[in-house]
């Protein structure tokens, strides 16, 4: 419970302690933000992580010149990338396993058939999309890696989705993260932020819900 109340409040007040790193750490803060993108695109187990929000407070600290722009665009973007290709690795080495055990330990079969959703509704774009979904982001390189997918295919649509993912939380961070309206809020920007990036993963949940429902005597 410790754990979980220290990640809230990590992740709700991101500008506290994202400054509190670049003060204590200086040029090793760009390792630290490497290391936080790589797990939380590329390790099943953490899926908890912040993502878009961590982009979004970079660019902000970037617009103050206590971060390079571009450094953090692109070590992230390397980040991202590669925490992917990983994750798709673990995927494909594991994917015999699943199929004779049903399950993984330490993955949550709730979290591996709502990405299974998102690849039947989009297909491989799923790879592109799935980046602004916290947890699907997560799991979808590791379910494509079960299910096989070419690796040139999945690449094509890794390298496209983690660039255009870090490139847009970042600016965006960068551009509106240091007005006094975003600032004075920070907290409930970040929160917004959260929403709006599970809300497509919410809607497809009560679609899918909703179908059942229909579809139920």
């Amino acid at each position: 419970m410790e754990l979980l109340r220290t990640g809230l409040d990590f992740l709700l007040h991101l500008d506290k302690h994202l400054l509190e790193i670049i003060q204590n750490y200086g040029a090793g803060t760009y390792l630290i933000l490497f290391v936080i993108v790589f797990c939380e695109t590329g390790l099943v187990v953490t899926p908890f992580l912040p993502g878009d929000s961590l982009l979004f407070a970079a660019g902000a600290f970037a617009a103050t010149g206590s971060l390079n722009l571009w450094l953090v665009i692109g070590l992230l973007a390397v980040a991202a990338v590669l925490g992917d290709s990983v994750n798709y690795g673990i995927g494909y080495l594991l994917r015999k396993r699943l199929a004779e055990k049903g399950r993984l330990p330490l993955v949550k079969q709730k979290h591996l058939d709502k990405t299974h959703a998102f690849y039947e509704k989009y297909g491989a774009k799923t790879l592109v999309i799935a980046r602004f979904v916290p947890i699907v982001r997560t799991f979808a390189p590791f379910v494509a890696g079960i299910g096989e997918m070419s690796y040139g295919k999945f690449m094509a649509y890794n390298v496209v989705g983690g660039i255009g993912w870090v490139l847009i939380c970042t600016i965006a961070g960068y551009f509106f993260g240091n007005l006094p309206a975003v600032k004075e809020n920070f907290s409930l920007v970040i929160l917004g932020i959260i929403v709006v990036s599970v809300l497509p993963a919410v809607i497809e949940i009560v679609r899918a819900w909703r179908t059942r429902a229909t579809a139920k005597p």
